[in-house]
């Protein structure tokens, strides 16, 4: 009976101890899959965190280009991508770190985004350096046009200054200037009173660059308050884009050698002692200008 009752006894200790084996074993599994159900939660979420940081990197790096663009129609491109990429974006950060599946495919939607991004970043790059392209040769250019205009100047300051030296060559110049008063008679007088006739004698000089043909000279007579003595309001010709008036004028023929010659001029009226002015004209040009005195 004794022995019978030891042998039940072992068996249920066996048993006990087989269940407690059990119980142990089922308890590490456990415990060994809670662990890797913490590690896979705890990659998992590392990965929506990665994956959320790739969409708010590509979100900003879409506001970097649009910032700098301006071509409407890849603008308008690159702001679908930024729309897309938002929306992405919102969903990944309400989506269960444990939806591994839906991870997985904002995953692939965001790797598409950037392929699509690439295609329109390198769309930038070469629009960005054609432009650098265009704006360094439309410096050149400039450069070039301003050169251009400073060479048209100078030539053009050069001719100026060219024209103005023949002009002033071809121009006829008085020399051997002096008036002689003369009487009622026509002699030669000192005595102011007696003065009826100015006479102006002159030299228009020899000047092979100047035209030659029929000209007229005209004389301009100022007295000492300024007025010119002239014998009618009509009297007058072109000098610097104006009418002047004059005294007295004579058509002459140049050949371009010296020639002398005389002009008149016939008191009509009192004159005032003084400093007189003769100012002599050929061709619109000032020829010759001289003083002479009334003292007597």
């Amino acid at each position: 009976m004794k022995k019978n009752n030891l042998v039940v006894i072992s068996g249920v200790a066996v048993v006990v101890i087989a269940l407690f084996i059990t119980v142990v074993l089922l308890i590490r599994q456990n415990h060994e899959k809670d662990s890797e159900m913490s590690e896979m939660v705890e990659q998992m979420n590392f990965e929506k965190q990665q994956t959320e940081k790739e969409y708010t990197d590509l979100n900003s790096e879409v506001d970097g280009y649009t910032s700098n663009i301006h071509n409407d129609s890849l603008l308008h491109l690159l702001q679908d991508q930024k729309s897309k990429v938002r929306q992405l974006l919102d969903e990944l950060r309400v989506t269960k770190s444990t939806n591994a599946r839906r991870i997985a495919q904002l995953k692939a939607e965001l790797s598409t985004v950037r392929k699509v991004m690439i295609q329109y970043v390198n769309q930038i790059d070469s629009l960005n350096s054609l432009n650098k392209v265009l704006k360094t040769e439309n410096i050149e250019v400039h450069k070039k046009y301003q050169a251009a205009s400073q060479t048209v100047q100078q030539l053009s300051k050069e001719k100026q200054n060219l024209t103005e030296v023949v002009t002033r060559a071809s121009m006829l110049e008085i020399t051997n200037f002096s008036m002689i008063p003369l009487n009622s008679q026509n002699h030669k007088t000192t005595w102011f009173t007696r003065t009826a006739t100015l006479q102006f004698k002159y030299i228009i000089g020899k000047n092979i660059t100047a035209p030659t043909g029929e000209k007229i000279i005209y004389l301009r007579i100022t007295r000492p308050d300024e007025d010119v003595l002239t014998k009618s309001a009509d009297n007058v010709f072109p000098f610097e884009n104006k009418n002047i008036s004059y005294s007295a004028s004579k058509k002459f023929e140049y050949t371009g050698d010296a020639l002398s010659d005389v002009l008149y001029w016939k008191i009509d009226q009192i004159l005032p002692k003084g400093n007189y002015r003769a100012d002599f004209f050929v061709d619109g040009n000032l020829i010759g200008s001289f003083t002479f005195v009334f003292t007597r």
